[in-house]
């Protein structure tokens, strides 16, 4: 087949557009995003306490949405690729007049358009603040940042995950398992294990590789350029590891 003449983004633009009208064609969205917007609602709210802290800010909802995070963006990673793979779609998509890094991305930034659009949801809670007290907006921002930062770096390993097998169960399983120790990894209570034997350097390596680590120094207000950094290179790393995943796969 003759190669595309169109331009790279215009390619992944019609791949995010079919992906991300699909997430819509279905009432499977629509429950996405209550499920998302009451567990962001009830952590908040109630078990992080917001107005009894007697706080303007937001520092419940952004401690508790990457343990959120953990449990439903898997969910949406899973049928990325296993699906595709499952039904035999992948061999007429492969087919298409799209490089593989076209397809990889084009299907991961709509499902990270997805998540951005729960997340703005929770754009109230920003609004509340302000009517209420005296808010930070600075820290609202940057806090909103790390978790848009955060949904596409957990979806991008998802999505790895999701080339990797047929079954879409088996994706979320395995999606769950390995985000939970790359969050672990920042965790005081799991840095503190590893101190009682390793020294400091081991214990800041370990710190470093954790998206918990850098979550946290943005979540706080301070932009630092090796959190938006490790973020941002997360992400290109997983998802060239996904190209590749799928090139070797694509037979199977």
């Amino acid at each position: 087949m003759s190669a595309p003449t169109t331009t790279r983004a215009a390619r992944i633009y019609v791949i995010f557009a079919r992906e991300f009208r699909a997430y819509f064609a279905t009432p499977l969205a629509a429950v996405f995003l209550v499920i998302f917007l009451f567990l962001a609602g009830l952590f908040t709210f109630n078990i992080g306490s917001l107005y009894e802290r007697n706080q303007a800010d937001l520092r419940p909802f952004f401690q508790f949405v990457p343990w959120l995070f953990l449990l439903i963006l898997p969910a949406i990673s899973m049928r990325l690729w296993a699906e595709e793979r499952r039904t035999g779609t992948i061999e007429l998509l492969v087919t298409l007049p799209f490089a593989l890094a076209d397809l990889v991305v084009g299907k991961f930034l709509a499902a990270w358009a997805f998540a951005t659009v729960a997340i703005a949801l929770t754009l109230p809670l920003w609004g509340t603040l302000a009517w209420l007290g005296d808010p930070d907006h600075g820290t609202l921002c940057t806090g909103y940042l790390a978790t848009i930062l955060l949904a596409g770096f957990m979806l991008s390993v998802g999505s790895l995950i999701s080339a990797w097998t047929k079954n879409q169960v088996i994706a979320f399983v395995l999606s769950v398992a390995l985000l939970f120790i790359i969050m672990l990894l920042g965790y005081p209570a799991a840095l503190d294990v590893v101190a009682s034997f390793a020294p400091r350097g081991v214990i800041e390596a370990l710190a470093s590789t954790s998206a918990l680590t850098h979550f946290d120094g943005l979540m706080r207000g301070v932009v630092d350029l090796r959190d938006v950094l490790y973020f941002t290179l997360g992400i290109s790393i997983f998802l060239w590891l996904n190209v590749a995943v799928i090139d070797w796969k694509k037979s199977d």
